[in-house]
């Protein structure tokens, strides 16, 4: 069970952030950090290497909790062997694949930082990023999540940084490319703060208190849409979900999934339908339901062929 600490955060103006440790808390307690930011591996690869390099690199007072789903890569044992000598990196490993979602909320029960940055293992922060996040958190009291544009190598903007509720009617005009509402937001994503609906769990600020409240990520998603879930349900908890536009970071997208794209768009349908029967209105009528059900799994085996295809090509190429 985590100690309950009093102390005070005070809001700081950004040159000040590096401050934000609270030193006002009895001596004998241990200081609560402005961020704790939470990674979660498996079989991610050599790019888990830079991610935690680069998160280490920074100057903003933080910890590092690297929550391992029992990676065969030898890779999170590698990386706390490099870094036995700091004491901001602590690594959890769990003797299975519990899923996203579950190994986040491992790895928060284990934090003790003022605010969570959840970051995919391929997701490369920089400080002036953490610092920007967190000065944006600190001077917006009702913001519940903030998100971060995050791009491809050639720095073009993952779509899914800022985009709508999956609501059935948009996923619909998204897939046959209809006019009207889809998930994804058109056109250029403003260098500016916006509020959004959901943004994308590859990188994504909370505060304690509202991670808390929620009751961290729904655990009945294994992999994929827990971050619509968890935005959805910050909304509904009166908070704002926030994207700082101008805040570009690098992710290199699917590290931990290419060796196995069936078990990964597998688990990414399940989260559709789970989210599905959640929050859509549409979900209460039987017969939609039903076609919605189908669809999902209609879709998700026609992929499988490509899949497979692709697979085998890198698999050849690699040899």
């Amino acid at each position: 069970m985590r100690r309950a600490y009093r102390f005070t955060f005070r809001i700081r103006p950004p040159s000040r952030i590096l401050d934000a440790v609270n030193t006002e808390a009895t001596p004998s307690l241990t200081p609560v950090l402005p961020v704790s930011v939470i990674v979660v591996a498996a079989d991610s690869g050599p790019s888990l290497r830079d991610c935690v390099r680069r998160v280490l690199a920074c100057d903003v007072p933080l910890e590092m909790i690297l929550v391992d789903n029992a990676s065969s890569d030898g890779v999170p044992q590698a990386i706390a062997r490099a870094h036995e000598s700091d004491h901001r990196l602590q690594v959890i490993y769990n003797h299975a694949n519990l899923g996203f979602g579950p190994a986040v909320n491992r790895g928060a029960a284990k934090s003790h930082g003022k605010s969570l940055l959840v970051l995919n293992p391929d997701c490369l922060i920089d400080n002036a990023a953490l610092l920007r996040m967190l000065t944006i958190l600190a001077t917006h009291p009702r913001a519940g999540a903030i998100g971060a544009v995050v791009c491809d190598e050639q720095g073009v903007p993952d779509p899914a940084s800022y985009r709508r509720d999956p609501l059935m009617r948009r996923a619909l005009n998204t897939l046959f490319n209809r006019a009207g509402e889809g998930i994804n937001i058109e056109g250029p994503i403003p260098h500016e703060l916006l509020e959004a609906e959901a943004v994308s769990g590859a990188l994504m600020l909370l505060p304690r208190r509202v991670f808390d409240y929620l009751a961290g990520f729904d655990e009945d998603y294994f992999l994929h849409c827990e971050d619509l879930d968890l935005c959805r349900r910050v909304r509904d908890a009166g908070y704002k979900v926030m994207l700082a536009g101008d805040v570009r970071v690098l992710h290199g997208k699917g590290s931990s999934s290419r060796h196995r794209p069936v078990f990964v768009s597998r688990h990414k349908h399940r989260g559709m339908w789970r989210w599905f029967r959640k929050f859509d209105p549409d979900a209460s009528k039987p017969w939609v339901a039903a076609l919605v059900w189908l669809g999902i799994w209609m879709h998700f085996l026609l992929q499988i062929p490509g899949q497979l295809w692709r697979l085998a090509r890198k698999r050849a190429a690699a040899a």
